[in-house]
């Protein structure tokens, strides 16, 4: 025992020098990409931090900025409207992506990798560009209501655009990727055979859908769809463009705070407040893509 101890402890010996060089090396390599991440990222959110709980004219700590943003109605009428905005914008594409990708995952292999080469070149374009081609098709002289009017459907240009609705279709156009495509790699992920037993057992398509494949893609489409409702938080162009301005959001008004009020502590305020908030989802985005994995 004595003699299998002491060539453990040699093995023991040469191997951890051998770790304890890989583990620098390591070190080495990330640390550029650290300092930078630093630099670049948590150093400005640090930043913003300290501004939203210092005094502009003193910079002496305090928490009335925080008070004011709670006694606002404005502020909280505008964080309120983001919320429920991003939420409609989430369930609308959570109602149109499902099926796409479900869709797109029976296709025959060749028809789904053109599938998903029109939804991925919607990457390639800007949002900025996706998002005034909507005036286009939605103005009150765009193809939409062209279209209604010659099918005598409507007499006068239906207000597609500068309201919430506008800014609803403009977003979830954005969007609808960021959920189709996990989707549609979970559900191709799926053992068919799964499927084939519950049918050799004598259950019907539709309870094999809600008893087994939707199951099964459902870990996937709620992490998907906190992931959209993160990323509906922050939107600004197209909020701006299809809302003319009439549907304020929290970019739109951290904006006017620093740009047309300067109230920076405001707008740092603001910020801490959407980073909370979007932290927390995105905790819950984790664990529920780790159990999806």
């Amino acid at each position: 025992m004595s003699d299998a101890a002491a060539m453990l402890g040699r093995a023991a010996g040469d191997i951890s020098p051998r770790r304890r060089r890989v583990r620098w090396d390591l070190v080495l390599l990330l640390a550029p990409l650290a300092l930078l991440t630093g630099i670049f990222f948590d150093v400005p959110l640090l930043n913003t931090a300290l501004w939203s709980v210092s005094d502009p004219a003193t910079g002496a700590l305090t928490g009335a900025h925080f008070q004011e943003f709670a006694q606002s109605a404005a502020y909280t009428r505008i964080i309120w409207r983001t919320l429920v905005m991003a939420l409609e914008v989430t369930l609308l594409t959570a109602l149109l992506g499902y099926p796409l990708a479900y869709w797109t995952s029976r296709l025959r292999p060749r028809l789904q990798a053109v599938v998903l080469a029109f939804i991925v070149m919607t990457f390639w374009v800007s949002i900025l560009v996706r998002t005034y081609a909507w005036i286009v098709i939605l103005g009150n002289g765009g193809l939409v209501n062209r279209t209604l009017q010659a099918l005598g459907l409507t007499t006068r240009p239906v207000e597609f655009l500068y309201n919430e609705l506008g800014i609803l279709i403009g977003m979830t156009n954005v969007l609808l990727p960021f959920l189709v495509l996990p989707l549609y790699a979970a559900m191709v992920r799926i053992d068919r055979r799964l499927l084939q037993v519950a049918q050799t057992l004598g259950a019907g398509p539709t309870r094999i859908f809600w008893q087994i494949f939707f199951p099964l893609t459902l870990p996937t489409l709620a992490a998907s769809a906190i992931f959209v409702f993160i990323l509906s938080l922050g939107f600004y162009i197209t909020p701006a463009v299809l809302g003319g301005g009439r549907v304020p959001l929290v970019a739109n008004m951290m904006d006017l705070l620093v740009n047309r009020f300067a109230r920076w502590e405001m707008a740092a305020v603001v910020s801490v407040v959407l980073m909370a908030v979007t932290l927390s989802l995105y905790s819950v985005y984790q664990w529920l893509r780790e159990r999806g994995a």
